[in-house]
Formats: structure tokens, C-alpha cells, sequence
């Protein structure tokens, strides 16, 4: 069961959590840190950067602050308030040593790590003086990345069999998300989105029945609700379209995290801690036939076209648009192709100048700034008759700049101006859903 820093985002909601983990029977427990806190610790970070211990300071002092207000409004023992206010007065007094000291990249990520490790300690406080049997198992100790940086499976998978056994009598465990440790043992974190990820990698490792993903809305909705009204929660999606909506724009999940879940074929349910008995979304790798299941968007997207005659025929023209792009690692959304010209879209401009530039070797480049991807997932394989045309006449009315269909059995993209984004948007959702 993993918990989002709004899940625990205040005394009321801890304590909410704290009810709902202790019903459920023996579990493992991820959670985040507090909503707002890692935003704080950015700021922190800025400052010191910036070599302005003044401003990290101030910005140190309010968070304290915040978290001993949570401490006064959480417990209610004495004892309980003293072991919280004790832990915070520690981990704030190691945050003021930051702006004496040198400030680089491997203090950043332990300045980083600190969210995590209060919100799981307010948590672990707060159980015990409920008479819970908890267990806190540090995310430290086990939560690995190999050489490539990327999480060592063996390693989390015998370390966390090897903690658990020693408290085999515990109810309950409790370990931070994001946090982690690199291949020189630095402290270090698994980027954002990182809780998620955790919980997929935990479950993995132990081979759970379920992973739950517990935030503020319930499951993934059909379409953006901030745009459209009456979204409805999707009850099931399969592992491949759950990271279609991921990627193109759909907030509740990292496209990445559910990976060790989909390998391990353990299924993942969204679910909402506001409503804990709504049933939220299903993910798993059971396919739904014939079916279209949401719409969701990207925004601050480029499209970039190269029209060259001197394409026609030639064979390592692609090769060599494609190599610019990999010499600045700027990734590829869409692309559509025809006998003279190839358009593609970026969603990171930072090196859009030096590429533009370096296209311009070999044909006519213009630059669409201001533009939105919309997609529309379900089962799109081509056998399905008709099922691209019922998205393609939601949009007659939208200019549309370019259309990706057959990259995935999953979905169809649309290129669109992001003026025109609501009003595609809500087309869709007409079309498809009502």
C-alpha cells in the first residue's frame, strides 16, 4: 500500500491513514513525504546553490515550524509528542548544518531524502501510541541502484526477505518511498513519481497479491476532469494503456513505475484515501477486446518539419535526423514521415535552437511552438474496424497538425494547437463516452 504526500498531508490525514493501514491486515506500507515538504527542500536547495544561506535558513525555519504544528494536532500522549518533537528537533538541527558547509549534488539528495523519513516517523510514532505492532524497515537499507543506476531487483529482493524475516511477529511494515541508495552507497532517490515506483519494486520483490496505489482521486478518469465535466473513473485498464495515459499527460502515475508490477504480473489498483470504499482502476495484464477506455494530453509540445527533395530516395537521410536529436538526448514523440519531408514533436526544447540549426543541413526546417498532443487509448489494434474513424470525426472541426496511429495496438495521437486543446478534448469525450 503506497500513500501520497496529500494522503498524508496534514494531523487529520495521518491519522485517516493511519485507521485505514491498520484494518487491512499485514501489509507493507510505502509512503511520501508530506505534500509540499519535498517542494521546500527543492527551495532549500536553490538557495544554497545560490549561495544565499539567509534565504535557506528562512525557508528551513518554516518548515520546522509547519511540522511542529502537525506534532502538537497529531498525538495525543504526552510520550508521543515528546518522541515526535525530539525526532524533528534532530532532523532539522542536521538540515541548519547544510548552509555552513560546501552544497553540491550529493548533499542535495540527502537534503531531499529528509521528507521521507519524518513523515514515515510521524507515522511509526503515531501507530505505536495507537498500540499498533509496527515496523519501520528504512527504505536506506534495502532500496538499491546498480551501475547503470538503475534498481538492483536481486539486491531489494534478498535484503527485504532478509528484514522481514527478522520481525516476522510485526503487523505491519512500514518504508519510505523515492529514497534509495546509489552503487557507492550515497543516499539517493529514484527521481519523482519515486513512491510509486518503490511500492512496484517492493512488490516485485515480495510477490504481493496486490499493489495499491492510494491518492487524492479515485483511480484514473476517462478524461482530464479539469477540462471536462462528468469524467468517470475507469474500472480496468491493461498494463500497456495504463502507461500510454501515463506518459501522455495523466497525473496520477509516473509512465515508468508500474514496470516491475507488469513484469512480475501483479496487478496494480488507484485507489483514493478520501473514499476508501470507491473501487478506483484496476490495472493489470488482462486485455479488454474492443474497447476505448480514456483521453488524455501533453502539453508544451514542438513539432519540428524538415522538407528536403533531396530526400526522395536517398537512403540514411532518417538515420542522420535521427542522430541530431540523439546528440543532444532530446526524445522523439510522434513522428510521420513522407517521400519528401518528416515531421516529428518534442516535448524538450532546451537544446531546440542547436537542433534546429543542425537540421538545417539538410533541408528546409519550420518550427510549431505552442502545440498539444491528445490521446485517445484502448484496444486499437488495425483488425478493429472503424475504431481510428470514431476518433479522427470527433475532431472534424479541430485543425489537426499531425495524426500517429499503428506505433502501439494502444492508442491514436493527435497533434493539436494548444488553444484547441479543451475543445478536442471535450469532442472526444462526446464522441467516445456519452
Amino acid at each position: 500500500m503506497k500513500f501520497g504526500g496529500t494522503s498524508v498531508g496534514s494531523a487529520e490525514r495521518i491519522r485517516n491513514v493511519a485507521s485505514l493501514i491498520s484494518a487491512s491486515g499485514k501489509n507493507m506500507v510505502v509512503l511520501s513525504a508530506m505534500s509540499g515538504t519535498t517542494n521546500m527542500l527543492v527551495e532549500i536547495a536553490g538557495y544554497l546553490y545560490n549561495r544565499n544561506p539567509e534565504g535557506a535558513r528562512d525557508t528551513i525555519s518554516k518548515l520546522e515550524q509547519k511540522y511542529y504544528r502537525v506534532v502538537r494536532e497529531l498525538y495525543r500522549s504526552e510520550e508521543g509528542k515528546k518522541k515526535a518533537t525530539q525526532f524533528i528537533q534532530e532532523v532539522f538541527s542536521f538540515i541548519g548544518t547544510f548552509p555552513k558547509q560546501l552544497f553540491g549534488p550529493v548533499q542535495e539528495k540527502i537534503l531531499l531524502a529528509q521528507g521521507e523519513l519524518i513523515s514515515t516517523h510521524l507515522m511509526l510514532f503515531y501507530l505505536q501510541e495507537e498500540g499498533v505492532n509496527v515496523t519501520l524497515l528504512p527504505a536506506l537499507s534495502f532500496m538499491k541502484l546498480d551501475a547503470q543506476g538503475e534498481p538492483d531487483a536481486d539486491f531489494i529482493h534478498s535484503r527485504l526477505v532478509a528484514l522481514m524475516d527478522e520481525h516476522k511477529d510485526a503487523e505491519l511494515y512500514l518504508t519510505q518511498g523515492f529514497i534509495c541508495r546509489n552503487v557507492q552507497d550515497e543516499i539517493d532517490n529514484l527521481q519523482r513519481g519515486g513512491s510509486d515506483y518503490t511500492a512496484s519494486l517492493i512488490g516485485a520483490a515480495l510477490n504481493a497479491e496486490e499493489i495499491q496505489i492510494w491518492t487524492d482521486i479515485d483511480g484514473m478518469h476517462d478524461n482530464d476532469p479539469r477540462f471536462v465535466e462528468h469524467t468517470r473513473s475507469v474500472r480496468h485498464l491493461h498494463f500497456e494503456e495504463a502507461a500510454e495515459l501515463a506518459y501522455f499527460g495523466a497525473k496520477i502515475l509516473h509512465p515508468t513505475c508500474i514496470q516491475p508490477a507488469r513484469y512480475a504480473n501483479i496487478p496494480v489498483r488507484l485507489l483514493n484515501t478520501m473514499e476508501p470504499e470507491a473501487p478506483g482502476t484496476l490495472i493489470n495484464n488482462v486485455p479488454d477486446p474492443g474497447t476505448i477506455k480514456a483521453v488524455a494530453a501533453k502539453d508544451n509540445i514542438v513539432a519540428i518539419k524538415i522538407k528536403s527533395s533531396r530526400m526522395l530516395l536517398a537512403h540514411g537521410f532518417l538515420r542522420r535526423v535521427f542522430e541530431i536529436f540523439e546528440s543532444y538526448r532530446t526524445p522523439i514523440d510522434m513522428i510521420c514521415t513522407s517521400e519528401v519531408g518528416v515531421s516529428m514533436s518534442i516535448d524538450n526544447t532546451r537544446y531546440l535552437s542547436e537542433i534546429v540549426h543542425d537540421l538545417k543541413k539538410y533541408g528546409t526546417v519550420t518550427v510549431d511552438l505552442d502545440m498539444c498532443i491528445i490521446c485517445v487509448v484502448g484496444d486499437m489494434d488495425w483488425e478493429n474496424v472503424g475504431f481510428e474513424s470514431k476518433a479522427l470525426s470527433a475532431m472534424e472541426d479541430i485543425p489537426v497538425r499531425m495524426v500517429s496511429y499503428g506505433g502501439s495496438n494502444y492508442n491514436i495521437s493527435f497533434l493539436v494547437k494548444e488553444e484547441d486543446k479543451e475543445r478536442a478534448l471535450k469532442a472526444l469525450s462526446h464522441s467516445l463516452f456519452e
